[in-house]
């Protein structure tokens, strides 16, 4: 693990990020958990294993995709349930037909992102998480639902619509009570800050020109942030240990071995092993077949997800192992982009090391 070491310690060096935190397990072995660098550009306070990161794009497979699943499991909703069942606000649109599985493998048509926060108004959070479900429905599709893959923050955003309407709740008290909170998951939560977390346990992001502050312990997402904290495309906060005890929580469901069953193993695989090559699975995604960010020895049985704020994992379920890394590379700027070529050296060097070449 030498050279992995001297690897994170040269990103921090080279400026990829101020700090981060590396895990490596396999076959429910952790091999490698370690931190690097600091919280800060300013060096004020060291990152260890127990520092909180803005999970940014984490949140749409490990909250939002989480409670679809569990609403799936309990025969709430159904992955061909067309919008028009769930959101009133949808019926009569071109939107109407979407389905929860277009959403869940961004299949649905919808633009990628929009800025909606630029237009924030002095509304509660609550009324702004409901503008927004109108806006969506109104933003003109730019490919006829289920022909291709295209990217959507605005498609989770659409799914957290769903989720609150048929659980009744808000999105993130639903997920820690049903999915969080039966497996004793800690340290894997929204509004962390509200959650009784100190600031200086949280990652800082960006010096942030919108909000005219450096975003530290609220999200960083501008969207999520103006929808108070909570959407289906970001908002989760969270530590190494919390997102490797989910992950591998789901793959003992996904082998037939957990002893406290998270979700069927048939749902799981459901999810998991869907689309082709070229298609995500539902909620996850998994490794481009050119120029993937995990690098080019996973095999083609893994799924994972990216943040934006510098943060990813990768599950290879047919090797039984698990890569969580965890950095702030937007700050201070999210002009920061040398983590594009970082993520794919790390994660060969891992496999490599781990004997798969």
């Amino acid at each position: 693990m030498e050279h992995i070491i001297r690897l994170m310690k040269d990103a921090v060096n080279q400026g990829v990020f101020p700090g981060g935190v590396l895990l490596v397990s396999r076959e429910n072995n952790i091999l490698f958990h370690q931190a690097f660098g600091h919280t800060d550009s300013n060096k004020d306070k060291p990152v260890t294993t127990q520092t909180l990161y803005d999970l940014a794009s984490l949140t749409k497979p490990l909250a939002t995709t989480m409670a679809v699943m569990k609403l799936v499991e309990n025969l709430q909703v159904n992955l061909d349930d067309r919008l028009d069942r769930f959101l009133d606000i949808s019926k009569d649109t071109d939107k109407a037909g979407i389905t929860i599985r277009h959403l869940l493998m961004h299949s649905s048509g919808l633009p990628d992102y929009c800025p909606y926060f630029k237009i924030h108004s002095q509304t509660s959070s609550s009324e702004w998480r409901t503008m927004l479900l109108k806006w969506i429905v109104r933003e003109p599709l730019v490919q006829p639902p289920g022909e291709t893959n295209c990217y959507s923050d605005l498609g989770f955003m659409l799914l957290r619509g769903v989720i609150e309407t048929v659980t009744g709740s808000r999105l993130d008290q639903w997920v820690q009570t049903e999915i969080y909170q039966p497996i004793q998951l800690m340290d894997l939560c929204f509004l962390p800050l509200e959650q009784s977390y100190a600031a200086e346990r949280i990652a800082p992001t960006e010096n942030c020109t919108w909000r005219g502050v450096l975003v530290q312990g609220h999200v960083h997402d501008e969207n999520a942030y103006a929808a108070g904290g909570v959407d289906g495309q970001a908002g989760l906060f969270g530590t190494a240990t919390a997102i490797h005890c989910l992950l591998l929580k789901l793959f003992d469901c996904y082998v037939g071995q957990s002893a406290l069953k998270m979700f069927p193993q048939s749902l799981i695989r459901a999810f998991f092993d869907c689309g082709t090559e070229t298609e995500r699975p539902l909620g996850f995604d998994r490794p481009a077949t050119q120029k993937s960010a995990a690098g080019r020895l996973f095999s083609k049985s893994s799924v994972g997800h990216l943040g934006f704020t510098g943060t990813s994992f990768w599950m290879d379920l047919a090797r039984s192992i698990i890569v969580v890394l965890l950095s702030n590379r937007i700050h201070p700027t999210r002009d920061n982009e040398r983590i594009k070529d970082f993520r794919p050296m790390i994660h060969d060097e891992i496999m490599s090391v781990l004997g798969f070449s």
